[in-house]
């Protein structure tokens, strides 16, 4: 099961290493509980996810993309499946940092090599500053962040 706390962990992260990250962009979020966590911290959030049954935030049905207008500071993903390379190459061409918390990979890569991809892809897409953190919590609690030019 879930940790329950998963979304105030990720947002208290997200609110201590990008700061200045005001406006936000959640992706794949689902019902929009990182949204909620977020905008409870002071954060201006959109949540992009199809799903038609949502908590009421700020949320944009249908699928995000790289020609998304850009009016945020800070693009996320609390286990965007899919969405993880996009959410990387978005921050990359809009020069913005990212937080991504995978869950599982795009291309049936293991967890530890699929990490490891993606920190390749944000250095290829041009991000300087890859790190990874770990948030306090069971299950899949590594996150790959991209600090921004």
């Amino acid at each position: 099961m879930a940790d329950k706390r998963r979304f105030d962990l990720f947002a208290d992260l997200l609110v201590t290493r990008f700061p200045q990250a005001t406006r936000v962009y959640d992706v794949a979020g689902g019902q929009g509980k990182l949204n909620e966590a977020l905008t409870q911290r002071g954060r201006t959030v959109t949540t992009f996810d199809l799903r038609h049954k949502h908590l009421p935030v700020k949320y944009a049905q249908r699928p995000f993309t790289l020609d998304e207008p850009c009016e945020a500071e800070l693009v996320v993903g609390m286990h965007p499946d899919g969405a993880t390379r996009v959410i990387i190459e978005y921050a990359a061409r809009h020069g913005l940092g990212f937080a991504v918390v995978p869950c599982c990979s795009d291309n049936g890569m293991p967890y530890k090599p699929w990490m490891r991809h993606l920190a390749d892809v944000a250095r290829d897409a041009g991000f300087t500053t890859v790190e990874e953190a770990a948030l306090p919590m069971d299950g899949r609690a590594r996150v790959l962040l991209g600090l921004p030019r």
